[in-house]
């Protein structure tokens, strides 16, 4: 929103980045004129405002008004400031030959809107012509980024596509790095213009198409590197302009198969890499083994996967003959045209005939991913489909016109799944699960016409279900659950003329109302559809009940059919954030969105890592920390290739095994701080290839050779930021992990192996001993270069059975005890007791066994797991107290106390303090809780009216009272009383007492600060924000409060270098009010949540302290301040409070 600014001109690609805006307003601004398709690059643009510009409308201006009126819906009441003949016209209205350029430039408008030079993003580094944005947590490529650079560097973001002309204006760039992003979708024109350009450089992302001319005019391109994608489609004239490319790189894709003369253009080539490709070796790709026979210039291996007698055998190496099609195979010609090659494929197990592709009865659970370019008909009805998720499948199929989804078990259709589906003009979803409708589920269907949702669970249509669907004649909602309908819910139907609401329940009320009106008034066919609610209404078609008949109930009005939100009861989504913090889950709630991005699972009861993790392959950020977790497997994060932030600290792992990260090459963070993890397996860390950040301190690390390889690993790069310490050997307690050498890692003849799984490998001759005393607890030892000489524990084999717990007795021997759990007794626990023979239910409960437990039958008027409560009837649920009364449990029964001003037995009746009033001078007596107040009579004053008129020269009360910050002033008997706003106190309000921090840049800021360090600080915090600034005080030294993923954080450096930091267990970012307390006492801190246990910090070493003279910031700070405190690692996020 930019209205009533001051903006004269628009850049040309100043929105390019803005992708996904919806809400564009630039009212009341001083705009003439604005460069062609400035608006284009925003497909989710809903609301759209220019008007109260000065738009010059002469023919550099043409190109607006068909926009607009390809979108009659927004940018309403723009118009014409000049010429004068089109002065006050809609620019929408206005024909292309009216809008006429004279050839002589008007002086006013002479000064064309230019590119500024650019400027060098706030996240990034700028030196040398080299912009380096490395790592910066990117979703979108900076726009006005300095002209003149001659390298950017923006790899390991989260960068999703590259639009249109995004480089274009950096005609000097000769290198360009977007590696490891999540690329998916290049504009074709994203590179044009870059005739300087030598590296282009796009691998480890998910691109699975090379728009037509993608690499056009790069005629100075020498590298190319494109490997680690998923691209199955490259066209034969892809790289017609890269006649200097000397290395090309195609590795690791899923091209199966390329077009002739595909690399014929390529005359500088001299390194080629196709290897990890599943490349189908017929007859198609004979030309390719003739290629690399006279060019051997692939140095990576390429293999063939198919068919089986060429399987995996070098492409180069196989003689020409061996490339064979079968039957009526498509043959070279057809590869000979510029358009890919995947379009002859048809789908496993389906058949493809003319530009049909059916796929139905085939047991499906989701659309193939590949599918003939000229398919035009899509059947893959009757199948088990239950989730219609968002791939891009449909922007790969041009000619699409019917696609039949009809008999699967669709339940979920996440939004933008048919993006790319414009030419798509039947959908048939009949006979599916569907339980709502939201309009993100048909984005990209702007051709659609027939749209069928007979018989489905739809209970309810609200107004956002349809937007964008202005094309849709006929809609069916026939036989669905549908009880009511928001007004306005068909408007966006431009071109309806069929619409069945027939078969669903629908609830006659005053909600409904609209309906009938609306059926009346629209030449819709609709078959009639009747009421089912309320019972005088039943079988009454809804156009035939007039208006006053459509009735509500008292309070029925409040409700409304809103679009039911996808996320779980217990928690809170935000597009795809879901929160499910500090509920006491156990296990994963149902209904968490299929797209979610981050999970925040902190502060339950997990003791593993839900399975079902797995199943959520947007994720990039999973917060399990604050849980019970106490083991990890292997497979805990399968399918998790996206994940950048994984967080598992303060659980109660003790081992972790070597592969249980296996897969997360995108991962940059991994919190393990606050475990009971003393050694880390060799290689556990080998697939996070992107890992820049490792927390792994407060573990009880025991630093022998066995952790030597982690010592080196985290100093390459400072994976780890100097938090880590050893607990052990004795020679090495105490020791940072990341700036001790290596060759201090020793062992003095033993080896620490981690996990259990140990036990499972032991063979012949390969016997363990356990220690569970420190240093290694529950870690496995095994002396080196010993074999059946230490005598086996008697637990290795698991002998208590039935979930006991097994206790190794000390001697000679493989002796052992058995922990039994209720219900088993025995040197085993294999044989079962009676629970109830020794019982704890009392108050005459009795007992009743089960299986391996009891349960206590209580009788009336006792509850608790042993029969031992009374009912508490003071619980919220049973408390028959009123007005803030106090409920005192008695063996009676409950006793109410009431507070003053309220008399009865649960305290609900008002006491009349009038009865006994002495109010003067014919005042009238006006009751109050717990009190009255005196109304009055003309001229008299004071809490009692005991004060006659006064003359109009003497000042009252008030007048003197002198009350601050916008307090009223009343007087009550001979004094004047400042009743003070929130957030102020004292007797004239003169005290600031809280503060409401709204504004992103707000803070307050303390001056003269006594006996600073020595303190005791006490706030009082509610928000819902994850990170921002509590207090900050210092300079090169500091001290500073942050809340940072919803705990407090506290960073304290009194000159001790390294600072130190310490972290609350507690997060407090509930939207509930939170006591926060802190104690300084020089180079100590103490942190108290709640007035829960404190947590110290004690710097000790030289004496310095803070500089008093520094002000003390709070919510916030500078953003000078900001800049260099954050610099210096003194704060984590830098976020302003915002609560």
């Amino acid at each position: 929103q930019l209205d009533k600014n001051q903006i004269s001109c628009i850049e040309d690609g100043a929105f390019r980045a803005l992708r996904g805006l919806e809400v564009l307003t630039l009212n009341n601004n001083n705009i003439t004129s604005i460069p062609v398709s400035s608006f284009n690059h925003m497909p989710k643009l809903r609301t759209f405002r220019l008007h109260s510009n000065h738009l010059f409308c002469d023919c550099h201006l043409a190109w607006l008004s068909q926009w607009l009126r390809q979108r009659p819906t927004i940018g309403l009441f723009t118009q014409c400031a000049a010429p004068a003949q089109l002065r006050g016209l809609n620019v929408a209205e206005i024909q292309k030959n009216e809008f006429s350029c004279s050839g002589q430039t008007d002086p006013s408008r002479a000064q064309l809107c230019s590119l500024s030079s650019g400027s060098c993003p706030a996240m990034c580094t700028c030196s040398n012509g080299i912009v380096d944005c490395r790592g910066k947590g990117l979703t979108a490529i900076p726009a006005n980024l300095p002209e003149t650079m001659t390298e950017i560097r923006l790899e390991l973001n989260g960068i999703k596509s590259i639009p249109p002309g995004a480089f274009s204006p950096y005609k000097k760039l000769r290198r360009i790095d977007l590696s490891n992003n999540q690329i998916s979708e290049i504009a074709p024109d994203a590179f044009q213009g870059l005739r300087s350009l030598n590296s282009l450089v796009l691998y480890g992302n998910k691109i699975t198409d090379l728009p037509k001319g993608v690499f056009g005019g790069l005629f100075a391109l020498q590298l190319l590197l494109l490997n680690a994608n998923k691209i199955n489609c490259v066209r034969a004239d892809a790289f017609q302009d890269l006649q200097n490319l000397s290395l090309l790189s195609l590795y690791d894709n899923k091209i199966q198969s390329l077009a002739k003369g595909t690399f014929t253009s390529l005359r500088a080539i001299q390194t080629l890499h196709l290897a990890q490709n599943p490349f189908i070796c017929d007859c198609n790709l004979k030309w390719l083994a003739d290629f690399l026979r006279a060019n051997p210039i692939e140095t990576s291996g390429a293999r063939c996967a198919s068919p089986r007698r060429l399987a995996n055998k070098r492409i180069g190496q196989i003689k020409s003959k061996k490339f064979r099609c079968s039957g009526e195979s498509w043959t070279e010609d057809y590869q000979l045209n510029s358009e890919c090659n995947s379009d002859v494929i048809c789908p496993p197990k389906c058949r493809c005939e003319s530009s049909v592709v059916e796929c139905s009865n085939l047991k499906l659970t989701k659309i193939p991913e590949r599918i003939p370019q000229s398919t035009a008909e899509l059947r893959l009805n009757n199948n088990e489909i239950s989730v219609l998720e968002a791939t891009g499948i449909f922007k790969k199929l041009p000619h699409l016109k019917k696609i039949n989804l009809s008999n699967n078990k669709v339940s979920e259709i996440e939004d933008g799944a048919f993006e790319g589906a414009s030419s798509v003009s039947e959908l048939h979803l009949t006979v599916n699960q569907l339980e709502s409708v939201r309009s993100g589920m048909f984005r990209g269907l702007d051709g659609l016409r027939t749209l069928m949702l007979r018989n489905n669970r739809i209970s309810c249509i609200h107004n956002d279900s349809f937007t964008g669907l202005r094309n849709v004649r006929l809609l069916s909602l026939y036989d669905n659950q549908i009880s009511t309908i928001a007004p306005g819910a068909f408007d966006t139907l431009q071109s309806l003329s069929t619409l069945n609401l027939l078969a669903n329940p629908f609830n006659c009320n005053c909600q409904l109302a609209w309906l009938g009106d609306w059926l009346r008034k629209r030449k819709i066919v609709t078959g009639n559809p009747r009421c089912q609610n309320p019972d005088f209404l039943r079988q009454i078609p809804l156009q035939d009940v007039a208006f006053p008949d459509f009735r509500c109930e008292e309070g029925q009005e409040e409700t409304s059919c809103i679009p039911r939100p996808q996320c779980p009861q217990e928690c809170t989504c935000l597009d795809t954030v879901v929160r499910c913090s500090n509920k006491h889950l156990k296990a994963l709630p149902k209904g968490i969105p299929k797209n979610v991005t981050e999970l925040y699972l902190d502060g339950n009861q997990f003791t593993q890592v839900p399975g079902q993790l797995s199943t959520f392959k947007y994720l990039q950020l999973v917060d399990l920390s604050n849980n019970k977790i106490s083991s990890l497997s292997n497979s805990s994060f399968t399918n998790m290739s996206q994940l950048t932030t994984l967080i598992l600290s303060y659980n109660s792992l003790q081992c972790i095994p070597q592969l249980a990260f296996e897969g997360l090459r995108s991962l940059r963070l991994l919190s393990l701080h606050g475990n009971d993890i003393s050694t880390l397996p060799e290689g556990i860390f080998a697939d996070v290839t992107s890992l820049s950040h490792l927390a792994i301190g407060a573990n009880p690390l025991y630093c022998s050779c066995n952790l030597r390889w982690l010592s080196s690993w985290v100093k390459t790069g400072y994976k780890e930021p100097g938090i880590a310490r050893c607990a052990g050997p004795p020679d090495m307690e105490g020791k940072l992990l990341l700036t001790t050498p290596a060759k201090k890692f020793e062992c003095q003849g033993e080896r620490c192996l981690c996990c259990p799984a140990l036990l499972s490998r032991m063979g012949q001759g390969e016997l363990v001993m356990v220690l569970w005393h420190p240093p290694c607890s529950h870690i496995f030892i095994l002396p080196q270069g010993r074999d059946c000489e230490v005598a086996l524990s008697g637990c290795s084999s698991n002998p208590c059975a039935n979930g006991g717990t097994c206790q190794p007795q000390d001697g000679e021997g493989a002796g052992f005890r058995c922990l039994c759990p209720v219900g088993f007794e025995g040197l085993s626990c294999r044989a079962t007791s009676d629970p109830c023979k020794e019982h704890s239910c009392k108050n005459g409960g009795s007992c009743v066994p089960s299986a391996t437990n009891y349960t206590c039958l209580c009788p009336a008027r006792y509850t608790g797991d042993f029969c031992e409560q009374l009912p508490d009837f003071c619980s919220a649920e049973l408390s028959p107290c009123q007005h803030g009364s106090t409920c005192v449990s008695t063996s009676q029964g409950p006793r109410c106390e009431c507070v003053p001003g309220y008399v009865g037995s649960n305290c609900s009746e008002d006491f009349d303090d009038c009865q006994d009033h002495r109010c003067q001078n014919n005042a009238r007596c006006l009751d109050e809780v717990n009190g009255y107040s005196c109304l009055c009579t003309e001229g008299y004053s004071g809490q009692l009216c005991e004060m006659p008129p006064r003359a109009a020269s003497q000042p009252g009360l008030c007048e003197r009272a002198e009350c601050q910050n916008g307090a009223p002033c009343v007087e009550r008997g001979a004094r004047a009383l400042c009743q003070c706003l929130p957030g102020f106190g004292g007797p004239k309000c003169e005290k600031l007492l809280s503060v409401n921090f709204v504004d992103r840049d707000t803070y307050l800021q303390f001056t003269d600060l006594q006996d600073w360090p020595r303190a005791n600080i006490t706030l009082q915090v509610s928000t819902a924000e994850g990170n921002g600034i509590l207090l900050y005080n210092g300079d090169s030294d500091h001290m500073a409060v942050e809340l940072y993923q919803g705990h407090v954080r506290v960073s304290y450096d009194p000159g001790t270098h390294p600072s130190s930091a310490i972290y609350s267990a507690e997060t407090i970012n509930d939207g509930q009010f939170h006591t926060v307390e802190l104690v300084t006492f020089d180079q100590m801190v103490n942190l108290s949540i709640d007035g829960g246990s404190p947590m110290t910090m004690d710097n000790s070493g030289k004496h310095y302290t803070l500089n008093s003279e520094a002000p003390l910031y709070v919510g916030g700070m500078p953003v000078d301040v900001n800049s260099a405190a954050f610099r210096l690692w003194q704060l984590l996020n830098g976020t302003s409070f915002h609560g």
